[in-house]
């Protein structure tokens, strides 16, 4: 991502005051004339205007699915005495209980803290995209690529659903099935995913070119 940096007191420009596109697949930089990248063939466009707008739809689909996967049960275990139907706060603290605690504190960082984080990344992220922001956009940037990276990690709870109930299956002794929260967990973590990645980092960067135009307007008006 070509952005403006501060070395010293010198600012460099970005792409777009330099009049160039950067590619959103390889971070190529190419002047408008070019409809396509010539590296990998990806379309150009200096910013997407639908960007914020696909963020929040993604983002509101992926919250109503959250809300569903932490009420209802992810795992529902069948014995011949008893069934027992968990959510995934409620497996942590039941595994805790029987004191595995790094097993209980994995689920709960990568169930819960994770995606939630992730919610409240992406939406400060969106916000200050629209409305600007006094946070350095370099560490916005670093927060979205993070956003993108952890993104995966999140179905945590859906591996290990999915190889128990494949695995444990003992005929009428003992069987382990899905809950329905496994589905809208899985569904929660795609559109999260899919909500990151209609985001457009290079608008994170038009904060700084505005407030550099804001400053030069009243240099100019104080001159």
């Amino acid at each position: 991502m070509v952005g403006m940096e501060i070395a010293g007191n010198t600012p460099r420009l970005t792409a777009r005051e330099a009049g160039l596109v950067a590619c959103r697949s390889c971070a190529r930089v190419w002047t408008p004339d070019h409809a396509r990248c010539g590296r990998c063939g990806a379309r150009l466009q200096s910013r997407d205007p639908g960007s914020l707008q696909r963020v929040w739809a993604w983002w509101i689909a992926g919250l109503t699915c959250y809300v569903p996967a932490n009420l209802y049960p992810m795992l529902i275990t069948d014995t011949l005495l008893h069934e027992s139907a968990n959510t995934i706060v409620g497996g942590a603290v039941e595994i805790a209980s029987h004191g595995s605690y790094g097993i209980a504190a994995i689920i709960l960082i990568a169930s819960v803290l994770i995606p939630v984080g992730k919610f409240l990344a992406i939406a400060f992220l969106a916000i200050t995209a629209r409305h600007g922001s006094r946070v350095d956009p370099g560490k916005r940037q670093h927060l979205y690529e993070i956003v993108e990276f952890i993104g995966r990690w999140s179905m945590i709870d859906v591996f290990v659903v999915a190889i128990l109930s494949a695995l444990v299956q003992l005929s009428s002794v003992a069987s382990i099935h899905p809950g329905s929260a496994a589905l809208t967990f899985a569904l929660s973590v795609i559109f999260t995913m899919l909500s990151a990645q209609s985001f457009d980092s290079r608008l994170i960067w038009d904060d700084v070119r505005a407030r550099r135009i804001a400053a030069r307007h009243r240099k100019d008006v104080s001159a």
